[in-house]
């Protein structure tokens, strides 16, 4: 049994050997299956002609999920570690809209059994498991939540800034009758969307709009400068052990023991 348990380990958590290669593969190809069948259940024309083609087709990929997931819980040294990690509850979220819209019955329950069958679109998330740019770029971006959280914040208060000023300078005249919807008008504008639903007619607050814009090009260019930044500081590494311990991934090539609790890898 602890044989199969460390082959399987090797298989699902690994990707240096064949097995752990094509594991890899084909449940990507699962998973992109997965999320075009629910975007076709989407469209009325393709669910009424192929729904029960549909439905089986997601409950052999539900199934597959599921033996994934409880494989994953079975092999690993600690199961609430993983259970309870990023991509433990994504393959949670991967499975658990199905079952529950088996329990949950009733006409006036069909759109929270919607809502529930949406959630399957989270297992594009699983993609990023297996890729190495996806690893590179979720932990740049960790590496700099402080950074973008100030650049979010110190975006919102120009935001607030410039929309009560508008707000202020317009009027409700001009459409713009609250504070709140000048603020919306504001972050339109400084995101360079500019939907056009509202706009300034005074030369004063096309002036101000025009320094919102401005201002908007030069802020696109911070958060893509503090990502950059991290990805260039994150080593790019090739090796795919992962700790059955602690599920730490980034490891050295010649590394025998895990960097982050000490536990020897390959050890199950």
């Amino acid at each position: 049994m602890r044989q199969l348990k460390k082959r399987l380990y090797d298989i699902i958590f690994e990707a240096d050997t064949p097995a752990g290669k094509a594991f890899d593969v084909a449940l990507l190809c699962v998973i992109v299956v997965s999320v075009i069948l629910v975007m076709l259940e989407s469209v009325a024309a393709v669910y009424a002609d192929y729904r029960v083609l549909l439905r089986t087709a997601e409950w052999i990929i539900t199934a597959i999920f599921t033996v994934e997931y409880l494989l994953r819980i079975w092999v690993v040294k600690k199961p609430l570690r993983y259970i309870f990690s990023f991509f433990g509850i994504i393959d949670f979220l991967a499975v658990i809209p199905a079952y529950i819209g088996l329990v949950v019955a009733g006409s006036h329950s069909l759109m929270v059994i919607r809502v529930l069958r949406l959630l399957r679109v989270f297992r594009i998330l699983k993609l990023t498991r297996y890729t190495q740019a996806g690893r590179t770029i979720t932990q740049a971006l960790w590496a700099s939540r402080a950074k973008i959280s100030v650049f979010i914040l110190s975006v919102a208060i120009i935001a607030v800034i410039m929309g009560t000023v508008v707000y202020m300078v317009e009027g409700a005249q001009s459409g713009f009758t609250s504070i709140p919807l000048s603020i919306y008008w504001a972050i339109v504008t400084l995101t360079t969307v500019g939907y056009g639903d509202l706009s300034p007619v005074t030369p004063l607050g096309q002036f101000i709009a025009s320094i919102i814009m401005v201002m908007g090009y030069a802020i696109i260019v911070v958060p893509t400068g503090i990502v950059t930044a991290e990805m260039i500081k994150t080593q790019a590494l090739t090796n795919t052990q992962v700790c059955p311990s602690c599920l730490f991934d980034r490891h050295d090539d010649d590394a025998l023991f895990c960097k982050k609790c000490g536990a020897r890898l390959h050890e199950v």
